[in-house]
Parts: structure tokens; sequence; C-alpha cells
């Protein structure tokens, strides 16, 4: 199969959906790789690092009217949705409940395309969310303990304390990946740490793993509110895979907030689950809402490509290969998991969820394709 790999052109994106080793772990399975000029400069793999694999440097217009599977790293701009094109396989982060330009653009022009963020394994496993979760929910806990500042415009708070002063206070709503990781660092940091989650054997499994350094409590709006008005930052990790995330922050707790806290939205992909949440850019990364900070970065594992590209590929290859080396059709029969992260097929809506978000209608998938192996 003919695999391409695109440069990114969302704004301050910085990955790139393929390592050269990734490249080559292709090439000796017989695949032909294309990649866009440039495309691994902002995670330190130039075109020569690609070329001594084996790997065809091509134009923008090659890379997409080439190939038969294109891997990125986020969704297809506006720019690009002319690209799009019936017989091509587009496998990359989608967030389409958040996003209908993009998912009517990808229904009309009849391109297959599979979310990473979707693809999930009988466990509930989100294999491909994973990596990025981990490294987003350390990101906030950096995040927020840098703008709590004062010339950041924070409370002027140092989020670990010293001895004789307390330290600040960090909520994370949700216990997932990003949530655990959020805390891991937080902790670190010498920060009070407060988890809000909905699962007791959730929290009992982070009780036992987080050796009882947090406090764990269960989450309800009325718990939310009282939680967030206590606390300096509020880190929002909640997800419902494929759909859009649930505003578990309203504007009257923001309002409620001390002066000069910080909330960090990890959620923004998906619609964000702060009411007042907005996307912002690694460049522009922060806005105030009644004297409350909103760190809102939509890619914040971009900020970090070096080590985000790694741990991408990492995870997404043994998928790509299953795409490569038996095409979409047996790969998704032979894989449940993989099967869940296809989002479009044939101009059908085959996510229920996105489905949902955007009052479309909805196909399965199985009514699509054939989900047993022939």
């Amino acid at each position: 199969m003919r695999i391409g790999v695109a440069k990114e052109i969302k704004t301050d994106e910085y990955r790139v959906a393929l390592t050269p080793a990734g490249a080559l772990e292709l090439a000796k399975r017989g695949h032909e790789v294309l990649v866009e000029t440039t495309a691994g400069d902002g995670s330190s793999f130039p075109d020569s690092a690609y070329e001594s694999v084996g790997v065809r440097i091509v134009s923008v217009d090659d890379v997409w009217g080439e190939s038969e599977l294109l891997l990125k790293v986020k969704e297809p701009m506006a720019e690009e949705y002319a690209r799009l094109r019936d017989g091509l396989v587009l496998f990359t982060y989608l967030h389409l409940a958040a996003d209908e330009p993009l998912t009517r653009a990808l229904l009309e022009s009849g391109v297959t395309a599979v979310a990473y963020e979707t693809v999930e394994t009988d466990d509930r496993r989100l294999p491909l969310l994973a990596p990025m979760s981990e490294i987003a929910g350390r990101l906030a806990a950096q995040a927020g303990a840098y703008f709590l500042e004062k010339p950041l415009g924070g409370r002027g708070l140092l989020l670990g304390g010293v001895p004789g002063v307390a330290p600040g206070h960090v909520v994370v709503i949700g216990g997932g990946i990003v949530g655990y990781n959020a805390a891991v660092i937080a902790i670190g940091l010498g920060a009070d740490v407060t988890i809000l989650d909905r699962s007791i054997d959730r929290m009992r499994h982070l009780d036992e793993i987080l050796s009882g350094r947090v406090s764990l409590v269960m989450s309800s709006a009325l718990q939310i509110e009282e939680s967030v008005v206590d606390a300096d930052v509020v880190i929002g990790a909640v997800l419902i895979p494929g759909a859009l995330a649930p505003k578990l922050v309203t504007r009257k707790m923001i309002r409620e907030m001390k002066q000069g806290a910080v909330v960090v939205d990890v959620a923004i992909d998906q619609g964000g689950c702060f009411e007042t949440s907005r996307p912002t850019t690694h460049s522009d990364p922060v806005y105030a809402v009644d004297g409350v900070t909103h760190y809102c970065v939509a890619n914040m594992p971009g900020g970090v490509p070096v080590s985000s590209t790694k741990g991408l590929t990492n995870a997404t290859l043994p998928y790509v290969e299953e795409i490569a080396d038996y095409g979409l059709a047996d790969a998704v029969a032979r894989d449940r998991a993989l099967a869940r992260g296809v989002n479009v097929l044939d101009g059908k809506l085959t996510y229920e969820a996105v489905a949902e978000a955007h009052g479309l209608e909805y196909t399965p998938l199985e009514n699509v394709l054939p989900l047993s192996p022939v």
C-alpha cells in the first residue's frame, strides 16, 4: 500500500504522524511511504532522516493525491477540505462531535475517515488517545502552575507552597488517564490535590496507585460547584469517547472562583467541559473570564512534539500496519477496536455519538462493511 504522511498546518502544531523508525517498519513490510517535505521538521525529523530509511519526500499535492492511506495528527483544516477524495483512507485525530463543518466535508467527499480517538478495545480502553492524554494531563498541571504567577495574570501563588505557607489546591474533574497524569504532576509540585470522579471502582484504584496522596470525591453538580470555588487550579479531564464533552462547570461557578485562579480545559477538542471555554493556541494560550484565567489550547501535546510524535507513532503503528497489510475492510473485520475508529465511510456517518451531536443520520458500520473475517 502507498502510505502518505501529510504536514500539519494547524496553528502551532509541530507533531508529525510517523517517525522515521515507523516509516522503516512499514517499508520492511513492503509498503511505499511518502512524506510531505518538511513534515517532520517540527519534531526534529528532517527530510534527510526519512530519506535515509527509503522514504520518498514529495509535495503537498503528491502526498494527498497519490496516497491510498493518509496519516495525519490533527483534523483537516478548511483549506484542506478540497483535497479529501473518494478512495482515500484518512487516519488521524478527528474530534468530529465538536466540528460539524468538517463532518459534512468528510461525508460529501467520499473519503473514509478513521479517528484515532474512537479506536476502542472491548474493555473500553482508547489505545490511540492514551499517549496524548498522558502528555496533556501532565502539561495541564504544568500550565496551571505557570499561569498562577502574578505577571501572567494569576493569583501570585506558588502551587507547591514552602515551609510555613500552605500549598495551592488543584481540583481535577475526571479520574481517567488525563486526570491521573495531571494529579501525578500536581502532587510532584507539592500541591493539595482533589480528584472528582463518578466511578467508585476507579477511585479505589486511584487511591491505591497514588498511595492516598490525593482526596477522592464522588462527582456531582453540587460537589463540583463546592470544589471549584475553593480551588486555585481546576483541570477539566472528562471524556465521553467520540461525543461532546459535558459542560460540568458553569459560568456561575466561574464567577464564584478566586480572582486569578486558573482553569485548564483538556476536553476542549471535544467542545470543552467549562461553559466559558473556547479553543486557544500555544501562541495565545489564555484569556480571562470574570478574573479567572482560562487555558484551552486545543492541541496541548503539540507543544512538546519530540515526545508526542514518538509516543503517537508507538501507539498508532500496529493499526497502520493492519490497514496497510490487509486493506481497511479486512482490517476492521479482524479488529473490532479498529472498526470502532471508523467514523465516515461511503458518505455515511458510522459513529453514533457524532451523528447525535449534529442531528445527522447514523448508519452502523456493519451495514456498510462486513465485520466478520471471510
